[in-house]
């Protein structure tokens, strides 16, 4: 029951939450990351540096994509 009431909700509220979705992610990552950095924390450090790099990957992937730079315009 609970994944067709995931599916229903993703479907009624189409793609564009995805997006919405890890930029919330991204903003509590970061704000755990300034909190981690603030008061030492090495594993909030560590989350947030694996994350950034996880986010600049993915964003430089999407440029590229819409660029159609390289093979990724097949």
């Amino acid at each position: 029951q609970v994944s067709v009431l995931e599916r229903q909700i993703f479907d009624f509220l189409g793609y564009q939450w995805a997006p919405i979705l890890a930029n919330f992610i991204h903003i509590i990552v970061v704000i755990l990351g300034l909190f981690g950095t603030i008061q030492y924390r090495p594993r909030y450090i560590t989350g947030y540096a694996v994350w950034l790099i996880l986010w600049v990957t993915w964003n430089v992937f999407v440029i590229c994509f819409y660029l159609e730079a390289g093979d990724l315009s097949k």
